[in-house]
């Protein structure tokens, strides 16, 4: 999805919903989002909340937020388990339409990074994650229901299985956007990939498309692809809920290879021996950009 239209996506499914809105987000500062959000309500529709209760140095703001959000009327969920970051970034509308993103609801993320979102209407995807938030909301830290949709990927329960099993499919080639690869088991099985004759392309730090990498994302054979918040780095994988939706359909799998083809272009794309080394010495930063205290611009 074109980085202007992100934004736009969020407001017209917003704007479309007449019974219920359920969202599960990690920062917003966007007001536009937040009026969309108040607009609903005013309609009669009812607005649920999920929010993490840890996010380094936004502690007091996610609070506000969440006073904030109440004072309008709607509904707000802390998630309960103080020691898991719900980092997992979706939204439903009516019980049918979804938007599964790995950005922020703040400008910064509108204008400025490389993300991904997919908003789809399959009617599994939609159910499954109102089950999910419910079940977050009424079981914290417990694992996920069983049953949800097998598009769905979610932290930390299925991060390296699904993961691990979708690197261990590739037979061509496998295209990576992740600015974090530092799980040591992850990269052996780059590695292994490789050594069976797969070709693999990370795109790590190097901005993608003249913006700062975020999104996550992944394309298998150039046929199958996933992408949400799901970093293959240890702290994401095993200590926090996040979420990645896996699709086939070939135009979006074309436009995600074509967008990240277009950026090779313009930044060489990182090989996986630079990433193993700086692993192997020790500098496998744990740091999470989203950690930092960041502005409103």
């Amino acid at each position: 999805m074109a980085r202007e239209q992100r934004r736009d996506t969020f407001l017209e499914l917003i704007g479309a919903a007449r019974q219920r809105i359920i969202l599960s987000m990690f920062r917003c500062t966007d007001f536009k989002i937040m009026d969309a959000l108040a607009d609903a309500q005013e309609r009669g529709v009812s607005v649920e909340l999920l929010l993490t209760q840890r996010a380094k140095g936004w502690e007091k703001r996610i609070r506000e937020l969440g006073q904030y959000l109440e004072s309008m009327g709607a509904k707000v969920h802390r998630y309960g388990e103080p020691r898991i970051k719900y980092h997992a970034k979706y939204l439903v509308i009516d019980g049918s339409r979804a938007l599964i993103a790995s950005m922020n609801l703040m400008k910064r993320y509108f204008e400025k990074t490389s993300d991904f979102l997919l908003a789809t209407d399959d009617p599994d995807v939609a159910a499954s994650l109102e089950r999910l938030f419910r079940h977050d909301i009424e079981h914290p830290g417990q694992p996920v229901p069983e049953g949800l949709s097998p598009r769905l990927v979610v932290g930390p329960e299925m991060s390296r299985a699904r993961l691990g099993g979708m690197i261990e499919s590739a037979r061509k080639s496998l295209v990576i956007a992740d600015h974090r690869i530092t799980d040591r088991d992850m990269i052996v099985l780059l590695e292994k990939a490789e050594q069976r004759g797969v070709r693999v392309v990370i795109f790590g730090k190097n901005s993608l498309a003249r913006f700062k990498s975020h999104g996550r994302a992944m394309i298998v054979d150039g046929a199958r692809a996933m992408i949400g918040s799901i970093s293959m780095a240890p702290p994401c994988m095993d200590l926090r809920r996040e979420l990645a939706v896996t699709f086939d359909a070939p135009g979006l799998v074309a436009e995600l290879a074509r967008f990240l083809d277009e950026s090779r272009a313009r930044h060489p794309a990182e090989t996986l021996m630079p990433v193993a080394v700086a692993v192997e010495s020790g500098h496998d930063d744990e740091h999470d950009d989203e950690d930092e205290k960041e502005s409103d611009e």
